[in-house]
């Protein structure tokens, strides 16, 4: 009787194991890395934990010269905007910008506005946020 409890309770805490991995997977955001090009610039944006609230985004410049990354975004569905995010270089070509973008769940259009000496270029690409 000994052996089957302890096979039942080894069965049941693997199960438990398993559900508990698979509602925490499902609960945190997965990061995003979003790739966008255009005709001056060319740019990867990550964003760590794409959730609703304050967070953190940094802009990747691939191709081209940007002295100045600005962000704002857009959920057109919903008519929500937020105003421009200026993002600090932290070391040639990469910018981090910290604040608000995205005040709920949902696809969010992300423009990334760069300037440098080719010229000002707005970029955008689209998120999912989730909770």
């Amino acid at each position: 009787m000994n052996g089957r409890r302890a096979l039942a309770v080894a069965a049941a805490l693997v199960v438990a194991a398993v559900a508990l991995f698979v509602v925490g997977r499902s609960v945190a955001a997965e990061p995003l890395s979003l790739s966008t090009t255009g005709s001056r610039y060319a740019a990867t944006v990550l964003i760590e934990d794409p959730a609703p609230g304050p967070g953190t985004v940094e802009v990747v410049v691939n191709a081209g010269d940007a002295d100045t990354v600005t962000l704002s975004a857009v959920m057109a569905d919903m008519g929500h905007s937020t105003p421009e995010l200026a993002a600090a270089e932290r070391e040639p070509g990469r910018f981090v910008a910290t604040g608000e973008l995205f005040s709920m769940s949902g696809v969010w259009e992300l423009s990334i506005r760069l300037d440098g000496p080719a010229g000002e270029e707005q970029l955008a690409v689209k998120a999912l946020i989730t909770d």
